[in-house]
């Protein structure tokens, strides 16, 4: 093979170019940003993933909820747990009356 002839050069190029393709292929396949030919980055607008987003998000925040309220019902119970027992038995008569 003559490296010096013109084949050479564009055996060069259309492996160069066989690999870009190949390489946006797995990009794009992997849900990665694609760059476009002028170096900006292009991403796919995927609806499903926003929605999905959304769910995750709502269900984030009503379980944040259940924590605080489990967390105030364990202060209750430590308090509970650790107050003196004749404090507690008077709170209780005091409550009866």
């Amino acid at each position: 093979m003559s490296f010096g002839g013109p084949a050479f050069v564009l055996a060069i190029i259309a492996m160069s170019f066989i690999a870009w393709i190949i390489t946006t292929a797995i990009r794009a396949k992997h849900g990665y940003p694609v760059s476009n030919e002028w170096g900006g980055a292009v991403k796919k607008d995927d609806g499903e993933m926003k929605r999905q987003n959304d769910i995750l998000e709502r269900e984030n925040e009503m379980l944040r909820g259940k924590v605080g309220r489990l967390e105030e019902r364990m202060a209750v119970l430590e308090r509970i747990a650790t107050d003196t027992p004749a404090r507690l038995t008077a709170e209780i008569d005091k409550l009866r009356d």
